[in-house]
């Protein structure tokens, strides 16, 4: 069922709201039997699911086709990972935010670098605002209620100077009306809790071989942990490597040990 409110309250909860990174039915069902309280799309292993390179290079239709099969197949709150909206327009980004809110969606995430040629680059700050700006006040607007979590790549980018820019960031999103920050790659606890006093906002983190456990993240402040596309990648790392037993071993009793 789709409750934005509950979704937003996990947000306040005293423990961080572990994600499940999703990229099919089968990933989802598997998450929510573990007990997560919500879910989260991997829009990278969706692509990589369906033959794909990250980057927005599946159709949004294609997207939102295994997002409704989601959907139909679990009962907890689902976000969406949305890159950069799948849009060039105001009103297309918003059409697309309107269409997941429409079949059960509670929350997107939209980001502020953007892949050309197969490189990422961080969006000037200014320039960004200005696309995300009218797309937030055309959602109240038009009264679509959805958690808007916005991405900042300063640390996944490796600048110089991110936090200094990720907090200049942070500002605009908060003047804009976001509901939460996500900051990728971010790992020192230093640099965690600077970012988590700066702001209002619930700030999200993701897996990284670096992170702090999740007991230090709670002690900083860190309101929410996502898992990125890094479930997806070790599961078919070890396809492979199960695949390759099989052949050297020339048999598939290696599958039942």
């Amino acid at each position: 069922m789709r409750n934005i409110q509950a979704f937003k309250e996990l947000h306040n909860s005293e423990e961080p709201l572990l994600l499940g990174n999703v990229w099919n039915p089968q990933s989802a069902k598997v998450y929510e039997a573990l007990g997560y309280k919500a879910l989260a799309t991997s829009s990278s292993a969706v692509a990589h699911s369906l033959g794909y390179e990250d980057g927005e290079n599946m159709t949004f239709d294609e997207y939102l086709y295994i997002i409704e099969r989601i959907l139909k197949s679990i009962s907890i709150p689902l976000t969406v990972d949305l890159e950069g909206g799948y849009g060039n327009t105001t009103e297309a980004i918003v059409s697309n935010v309107k269409k997941l809110a429409e079949i059960g969606v509670v929350g997107v995430n939209i980001e502020d670098s953007m892949i050309a040629d197969g490189i990422r680059k961080i969006i000037e700050k200014e320039v960004f605002y200005e696309k995300l700006n009218p797309v937030v006040l055309k959602l109240k607007e038009e009264k679509v209620d959805i958690f808007i979590n916005v991405r900042t790549d300063a640390f996944l980018l490796g600048l110089e100077n991110p936090i200094e820019e990720t907090l200049k960031r942070i500002k605009l999103f908060e003047k804009i009306g976001a509901d939460g920050v996500f900051v990728p790659c971010i790992v020192s606890e230093n640099d965690i809790e600077t970012i988590v006093g700066e702001t209002e906002l619930p700030v999200n983190v993701m897996c990284m071989p670096d992170l702090p456990d999740f007991k230090t993240l709670k002690r900083l402040g860190v309101k929410r942990i996502s898992s990125g596309n890094f479930a997806n990648g070790y599961i078919y790392k070890k396809l492979g490597a199960a695949g390759q037993k099989i052949m050297a071993e020339k048999s598939f009793l290696s599958l039942f040990i």
